[in-house]
């Protein structure tokens, strides 16, 4: 028996499968002791002939085909009923692992009498979740830890528990959210589930040809059935209250608030925007419990509550003024002593290059917002504002790895004209940069603050690079807006273009 199997649902994925297939072979487990299992969906290209010369080649690798059923969740479970591993993990065609990412993430569930084990993922053109990867946990709940944040299926699984509860991706109509069906029902269900984030196991990229399946517009009814279903299975794990409440709030602040947030909304027909509206306004009134809405921070509380009541002209005026807002943050001193890096920085919320504001009303604090008739509960920050966050990340250049630096931070009022005022953060890190994700650090590293505030989560770039020459030496702190930085770059343009 393998220690793992790898499923790859595969489909024209045709040269997208090169890193994947690269990834596996530079595993630091034995090709003796995993088999990657790739089922073809019906191809019409040259996928099935590329798999199988690599499985000519080597004997770890496996072929299944089966006609086309148009989405990953049939050939996922028929790589699972072929899996001949002690665990499973989903990969799909165009994304890779991390070179030591099945030797980690087998040991941790073997460590630990592990059901489910989440790898630390790196985006590339895509969102992975944050919070949840902020420190390893090794016994997460639902109850305990943002599981909720990773819902898709880009993990590792024990065979016997997925098979003991007949774990498996729902096939046929509706097939959006066939992952989070399958994964929310893992996560209540697991006897023991842990998260490693000391180690960047899966590198989760969207193809630039867009070509990947789930990159074609949704359908409004066929979406939102879908993520009732998903609402089904937690609530038939959960009691009413506060936990069935936090969990439903994940699909509320994901799959509709997101969806009529800024430029996306915008970019959106106005068709297909309205159906999505009144989809998400039957899901609200119908499923959502008050505490549902209640316990999001103030931006996206009016935003659920102009979707509930459809008024669709506010939600694009929300809209046209969230597409402006920015994180601005600032080095305010940077020192490096040895491999002991300390940095300064500080960071506000901006639209349209100015603060984002908050009033007073009634001797409470409201967000400033450009639409009128709203009560000033739904724009209330006095209790979110403790939850308000300034982050320190560092980001490879290359692979994307991101990763937390300790901080210690604060925010304090700034006042501005006609008595509203607004919020600036700071923070102070010191870290052993030679220790910066493990000592794995080779390259170029980018710094950047995330101001996580009153409904918004927002990224702003800082003018620090670190550039290490091996894993683990002493690094070359950069400083962008120093002139001899600038003449360097300024040179490198035009040797390349000579």
């Amino acid at each position: 028996m393998p220690k793992v199997s790898v499923v790859v649902p595969t489909h024209d994925s045709g040269p997208h499968l090169d890193s994947l297939v690269a990834s596996l072979l530079r595993q630091s487990l034995p090709a003796t002791e995993y088999e990657a299992v790739f089922v073809d969906d019906g191809s019409t290209d040259d996928t099935p002939a590329r798999l199988e010369r690599l499985a000519a080649e080597h004997p770890h690798f496996r072929v299944l085909r089966t006609g086309n059923s148009g989405w990953p969740s049939r050939p996922r479970n028929l790589g699972v009923a072929h899996a001949r591993g002690e665990y499973v993990v989903f990969v799909d065609d165009d994304d890779w692992l991390g070179d030591e990412a099945l030797e980690r993430l087998y040991d941790c569930a073997r460590a630990h009498g592990a059901d489910i084990v989440i790898g630390r993922m790196a985006g590339h053109g895509r969102g992975v979740p944050r919070e949840l990867f902020r420190r390893n946990r090794f016994d997460a709940t639902l109850a305990n830890s943002p599981l909720i944040d990773s819902l898709t299926c880009h993990k590792m699984f024990r065979r016997a528990f997925l098979d003991e509860h007949g774990l498996r991706f729902p096939e046929g109509w509706p097939r959006r959210l066939e992952d989070h069906r399958m994964v929310v029902r893992s996560y209540l269900l697991s006897r023991r589930t842990c998260v490693l984030s000391d180690y960047t196991c899966y590198h989760h990229a969207r193809r630039g040809d867009a070509g990947n399946v789930t990159a074609t517009r949704l359908d409004p009814a066929e979406y939102y059935a879908s993520l009732r279903e998903a609402l089904d299975i937690v609530d038939a794990h959960t009691e009413p209250g506060p936990l069935r409440d936090r969990l439903h709030r994940r699909w509320l602040r994901n799959e509709m608030l997101n969806r009529v947030r800024g430029k996306r909304m915008l970019d959106a027909p106005e068709e297909w925007l309205t159906q999505v509206v009144r989809e998400i306004q039957e899901v609200i009134r119908d499923r959502f419990a008050p505490g549902v809405a209640a316990g999001l921070p103030p931006l996206q509380r009016v935003l659920a509550h102009l979707l509930e009541q459809g008024r669709t002209a506010d939600l694009r005026r929300m809209a046209e003024w969230e597409a402006g807002v920015r994180a601005a943050g600032a080095v305010e001193r940077h020192d490096l002593s040895g491999t002991t890096l300390t940095v300064t920085v500080s960071a506000r919320l901006e639209s349209a290059g100015r603060p984002v504001t908050f009033a007073s009303d009634d001797d409470r604090d409201v967000l400033v917002l450009p639409v009128d008739g709203l009560d000033p509960a739904l724009r209330e920050v006095t209790a979110p504002l403790g939850r308000s966050r300034l982050d320190l990340v560092a980001r490879h250049q290359e692979t994307r790895e991101e990763v937390f630096l300790p901080v210690t931070a604060d925010h304090r009022w700034v006042p501005g004209p006609a008595g509203e005022r607004h919020l600036l953060h700071r923070a102070v890190a010191t870290v052993d940069a030679a220790a910066l994700n493990g000592g794995r650090t080779t390259g170029t590293w980018t710094l950047k603050v995330r101001v996580t505030s009153a409904g918004w989560a927002e990224d702003a770039h800082l003018p620090l690079r670190l550039r290490f020459t091996a894993d683990g030496a002493v690094p070359v702190v950069e400083d962008e807006r120093a002139l001899w930085y600038r003449l360097r770059r300024a040179v490198g343009r035009r040797i390349r273009r000579r």
